[in-house]
């Protein structure tokens, strides 16, 4: 092999190592970013159940709210509760038919 040969088979040789390393670091940040991102979908997953039952609590709380009136007393609350039972029988009645 000539001078110009080995010369260029060392270059090569250089360049190709570099691109390999290259390939390991990508390697390892695409690892790195798989891991986060399934983390963080994992964090969206419990935020999300978190946020269904907030809504749930908020959403008892104003019917709780609603029931009890500002200034009514349990006596209406008592007549509100036992018309919605009445409308819930009469749903269920025609779930039955």
């Amino acid at each position: 092999m000539t001078e110009r040969e080995t010369l260029l088979l060392r270059e090569f040789k250089e360049k190709l190592d570099r691109m390999i390393g290259l390939h390991q670091k990508m390697k390892a940040t695409c690892q790195i970013l798989k891991e986060e991102k399934k983390r963080l979908d994992e964090q969206i997953n419990l935020l999300t159940i978190s946020n269904q039952d907030l809504s749930k609590k908020a959403e008892d709380l104003n019917f709780a709210k609603s029931l009890a009136g500002a200034n009514e007393d349990t006596h209406e609350a008592k007549i509100k509760i036992n018309r919605l039972v009445r409308e819930i029988d009469k749903c269920i009645s025609l779930l039955n038919k």
